[in-house]
């Protein structure tokens, strides 16, 4: 891990991360087409090996688990050099339906799993995954309490949330990091959940810094999507919105040109030094992936670039980011 060691506090404890993690969703093999332990396993070491310390799992990532098997064979001789995140709360039916459950059993339960897949005897955080219509959080948030008492996590954090529910949360359980969606074009939590957790000291590690590959640069205008598809039912990806987003990049583009570095790595760059974000989660399921978005570590756009990106983003005006199901 010596290529960058560029790190980060995470909330106020003494953990420090990557500003750029590893997103393990992507290796699970869920909703990604192929996907096979040898690439997983190579994607897991080349992140590590190029100084990505922080990996980002959960319980639910794969049927039975497979994100955090593939995670337990990747750093069984480095585990103390690994910062590893997972999450509760979430499983699957044998009939692939998806049970949001945050009952303080069931989140006792699936830790316990989770750590026996991760072969480990705790992790440095555990979140919980979404919260549980049918349950008070406050439930959800004392079950994540004891497991945080009794060492099987070193910190705790919650994703999908809003203000009043961190709140709720916090009442009974210190906060570590917050997990939302965030990008250059879905940028709500800024009047939000992001201010709250400044004022909280605590960090906010985002998903989808890259949303769903489109802000890579790579699809192109004339790009047809698969069948099956789910990026489908996003507006981002239709339409208007995506003639939209294709002069937005086609601006992108000529900015990293002119920095010498690639879109998915300009972006990255933007987003993790965004005031209040702690961290940026990059899914890959290829190693080259994750190695092009490690690459937006160890550097800074220059007050010039920022003006760029944020002329290209005023000219862009208000993205329609909601699923259109």
């Amino acid at each position: 891990m010596a290529e960058c060691t560029e790190r980060r506090q995470l909330g106020t404890t003494d953990i420090q991360i990557s500003p750029v993690g590893l997103g393990c969703w992507p290796i699970a093999g869920m909703t990604s087409l192929n996907v096979n332990d040898r690439d997983s396993l190579a994607t897991l070491e080349a992140g590590l090996d190029a100084g990505v310390n922080f990996l980002d799992t959960a319980y639910c990532y794969g049927a039975d688990g497979e994100s955090e098997r593939l995670i337990a064979r990747c750093i069984q001789d480095q585990r103390d050099n690994v910062v590893i995140a997972t999450k509760g709360g979430i499983h699957w039916t044998e009939a692939g339906e998806r049970i949001v459950d945050g009952s303080p059993a069931v989140l006792h339960r699936q830790c316990e799993e989770s750590l026996q897949r991760l072969e480990t005897d705790r992790v440095e955080l555990l979140y919980l995954h979404a919260p549980d219509p049918k349950i008070p959080i406050a439930e959800s948030a004392g079950a994540l309490r004891e497991l945080l008492d009794a060492g099987k996590t070193r910190s705790v954090g919650i994703s999908n949330v809003t203000v009043r529910q961190l709140e709720e949360f916090q009442a009974v359980c210190p906060i570590a990091a917050f997990q939302p969606p965030y990008n250059m074009l879905q940028r709500q939590i800024e009047q939000d959940t992001l201010p709250w957790c400044q004022q909280h000291n605590v960090s906010v590690i985002v998903y989808w810094p890259l949303m769903k590959g489109l802000l890579a640069g790579r699809l192109s205008r004339s790009h047809q999507f698969l069948e099956g598809d789910g990026r489908l039912k996003y507006p981002m990806f239709q339409g208007e919105e995506w003639e939209k987003n294709q002069d937005f990049l086609d601006r992108l583009r000529d900015i990293s040109k002119g920095i010498g570095k690639t879109v998915a790595q300009t972006v990255v760059n933007w987003t993790i030094h965004q005031p209040g974000i702690t961290a940026a989660l990059c899914g890959a399921k290829r190693a080259e992936q994750i190695l092009e978005t490690r690459g937006a570590m160890g550097w800074k756009l220059s007050p010039q670039h920022q003006e760029f990106i944020d002329d290209a983003l005023r000219d862009r005006g208000l993205a329609i980011t909601r699923s259109a199901v």
